[in-house]
């Protein structure tokens, strides 16, 4: 089955985190080797800090499992949501590394110093590295981390979330190549009501019925973008009735990667982009 772009030679390959598989995860080094790799979008997590800066985190926190405090000390499963980012300023922020611990699921990650970067600064740095490489200027597929639960404890409500985010979009001119994406409808309600030029993406973990998902939505957006483990042929079929591109999250194993392309899935998001790169190639031979 073709790939709903019409072949497998146009899937979206994106590089989630980066490179997680290979390199610290949300950092500057780890887009760069991404870009390096081939990758056609960058995938990223977003949240702000107290003093209002974009910044990349998958956590409004400093995870224990990557992160070490600005003195250099360890940080345990139970303290760590006490390291909020949402009450923390970006230079207090920036003090801690995140980037030399070994990852428990990806001992194989290259180590290294690093910190929580702005988004404008990944931006400036993976369109300065495209440029200078005679690569294609990214995409970037950028995730809202919010949640209902968390308004105003770990992120601002959506609204306010929105507008940070978006100035630094508009402010770097790259918003006819940026997808929000969030699990949390009300940013992408936010967005799709503000800024109706901007394409969203739909996360899924539930197993609630895709119409379901986007009638609690309200409209029909660009991308869904489930679990892969949700994705079947029925899947396939009414993303392409509702002219949305269908790309799943998060395929590592190479046998996943290939039941995907075979389904006809528009996209790829994964921790090791190399490998799905590599069997598109293979696809193609």
């Amino acid at each position: 089955m073709a790939a709903c772009n019409g072949g497998p030679e146009s899937i979206d390959i994106q590089g989630h985190r980066g490179c997680r598989g290979h390199m610290p995860e949300n950092t500057v080094a780890g887009f760069i080797r991404a870009l390096d790799m081939g990758v056609n979008t960058l995938e990223m997590d977003v949240v702000i800090s107290r003093d209002g800066q974009v910044l990349l985190s998958h956590e409004p926190f400093l995870s224990h499992e990557i992160c070490l405090t600005a003195e250099g000390k360890e940080i345990s499963a139970e303290e760590e949501y006490t390291y909020n980012l949402y009450q923390m300023d970006y230079d207090s922020i920036r003090r801690c590394d995140c980037g030399t611990k070994v990852h428990p699921r990806f001992p194989v990650q290259e180590k290294m110093p690093a910190v929580k970067p702005l988004l404008s600064e990944v931006i400036r740095a993976a369109e300065a590295h495209a440029r200078a490489t005679g690569r294609a200027l990214p995409l970037y597929n950028i995730e809202t981390k919010c949640a209902p639960q968390g308004d105003t404890i770990y992120h601002p409500v959506p609204a306010e979330f929105v507008e940070l985010l978006v100035k630094v979009i508009d402010t770097e001119g790259i918003a006819e190549r940026v997808t929000i994406q969030s699990f949390d409808p009300r940013s992408l309600q936010v967005a799709h009501q503000r800024y109706p030029n901007l394409h969203l993406a739909l996360l899924i973990e539930n197993e609630f019925d895709a119409e379901e998902n986007l009638r609690s939505l309200g409209f029909t957006p660009q991308i869904y973008s489930p679990a892969f483990e949700l994705v079947d042929e029925a899947l396939v079929a009414l993303c392409r009735s509702k002219d949305m591109k269908l790309i799943p999250w998060t395929l590592n194993e190479e046998a996943d990667i290939r039941r995907m392309l075979d389904l006809g899935v528009d996209g790829i998001i994964s921790d090791y982009p190399d490998r799905v790169i590599q069997a598109v190639k293979q696809r193609a031979e």
